[in-house]
């Protein structure tokens, strides 16, 4: 299956394709955790044409899996602006359509060898404790490193931080 999946670095000019997946993605991960309010907040505060520009413009690097030809994944990630030895995940969807084909592992595969060649060898990610992508980076060798309760604007975002030491 990876031979058909191409892992490429977004550009300015992937930002409407980032917005239109994070919309597609969004609804159907989020619509059992999320109040319809809080999911429209949140993409429209996190995912807009504009928040995406200025994320890419302050270093968030953002990665794109194609998949026959479609977009079909992003992921962004950038160096720990706390810890220099982190690299922290940002953001990780797939559409649904295509999960279990292997796509969020290898955009995490990719990242992992990025941050290897930066002499980074430690990630971090926040997940929603009740989402199920929690499964998924656990079998791929991430642990809580804690549980937060976040404040964003008037929600709370409730996750677990996870970390994963490579090599």
């Amino acid at each position: 299956m990876s031979s058909t999946i191409n892992i490429r670095t977004a550009t300015i000019e992937d930002v409407p394709v980032i917005h239109q997946l994070a919309e597609d993605i969004w609804w159907p991960t989020y619509h059992s955790i999320l109040s319809e309010e809080q999911l429209r907040f949140m993409l429209d505060h996190m995912y807009s044409l504009d928040a995406l520009t200025q994320q890419i413009n302050q270093g968030i690097i953002f990665i794109l899996a194609e998949y026959l030809n479609n977009v079909v994944a992003f992921a962004g990630y950038s160096r720990s602006e706390i810890d220099p030895a982190l690299l922290k995940v940002h953001k990780l969807y797939v559409q649904p359509a295509e999960h279990g084909k292997g796509i969020g592992r290898l955009l995490l595969q990719y990242i992992e060898n990025e941050s290897i060649k930066a002499g980074v060898l430690q990630l971090e990610l926040n997940v929603n404790r009740q989402n199920k992508a929690f499964d998924f980076y656990k079998r791929l060798g991430f642990e809580i490193f804690k549980e937060e309760d976040i404040p964003y604007y008037k929600y709370w975002m409730n996750d677990f931080i996870l970390r994963k030491q490579l090599i």
